[in-house]
């Protein structure tokens, strides 16, 4: 397989090094990450500044690139300039800190997984639920596991979105679940500050709000100790509420 890696905690990142380890000889592996960190930017792309692009070798690990843009612009550029050919398989992660529920909708890195997806190309978001203290192993385990068994057989027109629990050993794992989507977000609260300058300025902060969802919800089956797999597809119509709609033609053509 050719195999392009992505994350949007940024090149240097230890959740990269880990997932290249974990894939490294299941095929040619190809790395293009932002420079820095450019969490929460969503599938958000550059249009109105330049994007250098430097060579990065990471401790004798792994060589990539390393560009000023967002993971989605890693993934367009990596299609467009760097890779002769496309790839099989785009993979975004390990990122530190969960992406379930509405939380999918901010991630860059699914952003990075489904600007593959958009391009006709399997991708996978993969994160690890937690920002400290993080135990990388069930997830590097993980993800060549679903590597390994899906390599014939991902899927081109959804992305698969993986959240594995923090615990202390792999045997923690409850095991896997396929789950939907939930709606658990995020509760901001901003503080309020002044610079040197006497300016005012916020600064963002939060806490999950906890719902009461179902076990086969992706926050719920991580709580549980369970992996969460969903498959997300990028259709935003309300199919079902297309026919109730359908009478605004009518009562259009009537009251224009």
């Amino acid at each position: 397989m050719n195999i392009l890696l992505v994350n949007d905690d940024g090149i240097d990142a230890p959740g990269l090094s880990v997932l290249y380890s974990a894939v490294r000889d299941l095929g040619t592996i190809t790395v293009v990450a932002p420079d820095g960190e450019r969490s929460a930017v969503s599938h958000s792309i550059t249009l109105d500044k330049p994007m250098p692009l430097k060579k990065f070798v990471k401790e004798g690990l792994f060589e990539g690139y390393a560009l000023c843009g967002t993971p989605a612009d890693c993934v367009k550029l990596a299609l467009a300039e760097i890779m002769p050919s496309p790839p099989d398989l785009v993979i975004s992660g390990i990122n530190l800190g969960s992406n379930t529920g509405l939380n999918v909708i901010y991630s860059g890195t699914v952003g990075g997984a489904a600007e593959a997806v958009f391009n006709g190309i399997p991708g996978i978001a993969v994160s690890l639920t937690t920002y400290d203290h993080p135990n990388w192993e069930p997830a590097a385990n993980f993800i060549r596991f679903l590597v390994k068994r899906m390599k014939n057989d991902l899927p081109r027109d959804v992305m698969l979105n993986v959240n594995v629990p923090n615990v202390k050993n792999n045997s923690d794992i409850a095991g896997l679940r396929i789950c939907e989507q939930g709606m658990a977000q995020w509760k901001e609260k901003f503080e309020k500050r002044t610079d040197p300058k006497g300016r005012t300025y916020y600064w963002m902060s939060g806490i999950k709000k906890e719902l009461n969802e179902a076990e086969t919800i992706d926050e719920t089956a991580v709580k549980n100790n369970y992996i969460s797999l969903t498959p997300i597809r990028f259709d935003l119509t309300a199919h079902d509420k297309l026919n109730g709609l359908t009478i605004l033609e009518s009562d259009y053509q009537k009251n224009r």
